[in-house]
């Protein structure tokens, strides 16, 4: 790196949990950028790993034009294990069933065809979801991971596809621990949750001292930060995509709206629920 990372309390950081800003910090090529990425992936795995491609659907960028309408990080490691990383700023509440979705698509999406193939050729395969801001699970636990098993009889199937996800607003906690009893996942948690916290930053700098591959990724935002163009088009992005949801969402409560006053209407003039059910199921 070009030199100690140190974030005082004036600096104005564009908000790493916005996913185009999460996916251009960790898909740049440069050494910090893909540095940042293997640290963060071995972390949440739970064991060192080096990625060393990221897949041919999802280029590593440098500008806006080149990003892509999909904001998540598809990548190989040097063992040929396979990660998909995202950041979902504001999930949909099915988010669960999506992610067990994509991590079959992304494990058996791998290709054993050929004489000299079998299912042994089949390698890890991990989903990993970086949840920002919704509660999927009851728990007060802000990392899992999951894997088929018998709940019965508590069996692993010691299968080779994993989901591991991170939910952010689980960390008031965490952020009162002392950082030399943080492990690394509980690092990046706080780092991606707290980094634009203004009262927060001396705990984020502490932890940038502790975490290589979170002062990587540091250089890369500052880079993304101070890049006045970059920046523009980034907040411009993120502004039509909240732009977009405001309008799904305000269509659909207009709509349950119109759908309530027109069953009153339909009460008022005498038809029976049962009719009315008739009518809507027509």
């Amino acid at each position: 790196m070009a030199g100690k990372i140190y974030f005082d309390k004036t600096d104005d950081l564009i908000d790493i949990c916005m996913d185009n800003v999460f996916k251009a910090v960790f898909t740049r090529n440069t050494p910090a950028s893909q540095g940042a990425l293997s640290r963060l992936i071995s972390a949440l795995i739970g064991r060192n790993i080096t990625i060393i491609a990221l897949s041919a659907n999802e280029p590593p960028i440098d500008n806006l034009r080149d990003r892509q309408i999909r904001y998540d990080i598809n990548c190989k490691a040097e063992n040929g294990e396979l990660v998909n990383v995202e950041m979902s700023l504001n999930p949909e509440s099915f988010e669960p069933v999506r992610l067990e979705f994509y991590a079959g698509r992304l494990f058996t999406g791998q290709d054993i065809r050929g004489s000299d193939k079998s299912f042994d050729d089949l390698q890890q395969s991990y989903q990993i979801a970086i949840l920002a801001k919704e509660r999927f699970f009851p728990d007060e636990v802000f990392y899992h991971t999951f894997e088929y098993y018998d709940p019965i009889r508590h069996m692993s199937l010691n299968g080779r596809s994993r989901i591991i996800t991170l939910e952010l607003s689980k960390l008031e906690k965490v952020i009162e621990k002392p950082i030399n009893e943080m492990d690394a996942q509980e690092y990046w948690g706080i780092y991606f949750r707290y980094l634009t916290d203004k009262s927060k930053r001396e705990k984020i700098n502490e932890i940038i001292a502790h975490e290589e591959g979170i002062a990587m990724a540091s250089e890369v935002l500052i880079t993304v930060s101070k890049d006045e163009i970059e920046r523009a088009r980034l907040m411009s992005e993120y502004k039509y995509e909240l732009d977009t949801q405001s309008r799904i969402v305000t269509a659909k409560r207009q709509a349950r709206k119109e759908a309530r006053q027109e069953i009153i209407e339909m009460l008022r003039s005498g038809k029976s629920p049962e009719e009315i059910i008739r009518d809507y199921d027509g």
